[in-house]
């Protein structure tokens, strides 16, 4: 084999792994924002209300076995809903694996840095997704504030397990 084609190789290899390893090397999200150790997260922010403030998402989480459930969930949307006076996100739980599983998960609602905010955490009951599924849930918790809800700037997935 010639040395062009040895490189031709090895340049091939490497963007195949520079494209695909993403997933396991905790890289990018959408939108512009940062994802917080996971492929899985999604800054999608949805503006199609004018009534309602958009916020981004992460999700959190390393690459250990036990942070397997965490790389399931992925943000859709993250705001706040001045209809039910709550901030809301929509998330969707992909199950890639062979198994049923019920996945359980905590989001926090974080406000802008220096902002004075508390972050406000949510927690899921248990969310069933067949094998090769995807189920949609919505998560909210109260908004405690006398604003718009635009000082929480990001939600967050810090914990998810399966079982």
């Amino acid at each position: 084999m010639k040395m062009r084609h040895v490189r031709a190789i090895a340049v091939f290899g490497i963007a195949v792994v520079a494209l695909t390893g993403a997933r396991g090397s905790h890289g990018g999200s959408c939108g512009g924002g940062s994802s917080h150790g996971s492929s899985s997260s999604s800054n999608h922010s949805d503006n199609d209300s004018s009534s309602s403030s958009s916020t981004s998402g992460s999700v959190a989480g390393g690459s250990g076995s036990s942070n397997k459930a965490i790389r399931d969930v992925t943000i859709d949307e993250c705001k706040y809903d001045p209809a039910t006076k709550n901030l809301a996100a929509r998330v969707t739980v992909k199950n890639d694996n062979a198994l049923d599983y019920d996945y359980s998960f905590t989001m926090k609602f974080n406000g802008a840095t220096g902002a004075g905010v508390l972050p406000v955490t949510a927690t899921t009951n248990a969310v069933a997704v067949a094998a090769g599924a995807s189920k949609s849930v919505d998560v909210s918790a109260p908004y405690s504030g006398t604003g718009d809800g635009s000082e929480y700037t990001e939600c967050v997935v810090t914990r998810a397990s399966r079982s």
